[in-house]
């Protein structure tokens, strides 16, 4: 458990490493009015641009809600709430995808036989909840999409979990811009609860038909 508990505050290190550095001259460029006016800039390709800064939070310390809110006043909430929720299903992706090709025996080596075992029963019973739960939070999500690949969670299953995380971010988020809601609590308050109910009527099915797997 030592081993893979330092594994994990290792990621989450390297998740942060960016924020400490660049995080706050990003966050001052990118404020919800600024990541507007910045894609404003691309012309028609803004949703694009957008795109890309919420999948680089994968790396990159942007402000992705703030992105989100700003798609919403370029776009409205239904194309804004789209481009915002497959940018950060995008993100989430590509953290999966590297670490899966690392592969759970690069990831038992560095855990240990009994931390990786741990890990596996970990995100076998919770894993669909953390991916689903965490998308509204900083740094975080970026760790369980990385913890997810390397412990060979069910792509499947993650694919689910990821959607009923990110779809409704990305929804709130660009509808709170829309609309312009200052009521930031609020905002993530609903982020959080939104993704349990479509989570908790799938986890069922998916469970079921990935165990084999």
């Amino acid at each position: 458990m030592p081993r893979l508990l330092l594994i994990v505050l290792l990621l989450i290190g390297v998740s942060a490493i960016p924020f400490l550095i660049w995080g706050e001259g990003i966050e001052a460029t990118l404020s919800q009015k600024g990541a507007a006016g910045f894609m404003r800039e691309f012309g028609d390709w803004a949703w694009l641009a957008g795109l890309g800064l919420i999948a680089s939070d994968i790396a990159l310390p942007v402000p992705a809600t703030a992105v989100m809110a700003a798609l919403g006043i370029v776009y409205g909430p239904l194309f804004g709430g789209a481009v915002s929720a497959g940018g950060s299903m995008l993100a989430g992706l590509v953290g999966y995808g590297i670490c899966r090709l690392i592969g759970p025996r690069t990831a038992e080596r560095l855990a240990g036989a009994a931390g990786f075992a741990e890990a596996r029963v970990l995100f076998d019973r919770w894993g669909g909840w953390l991916v689903a739960g965490s998308r509204w939070l900083p740094v975080l999500p970026e760790t369980i999409s990385f913890l997810a690949g390397l412990t060979a969670m069910p792509f499947r299953r993650y694919l689910a979990a990821l959607a009923c995380g990110a779809i409704p971010l990305g929804f709130v988020f660009a509808a709170a811009g829309h609309f312009g809601a200052d009521n930031v609590p609020l905002t993530l308050a609903i982020s959080a609860v939104a993704p349990l109910a479509p989570w908790l009527a799938l986890r069922p099915f998916l469970t079921r038909r990935s165990r084999p797997s």
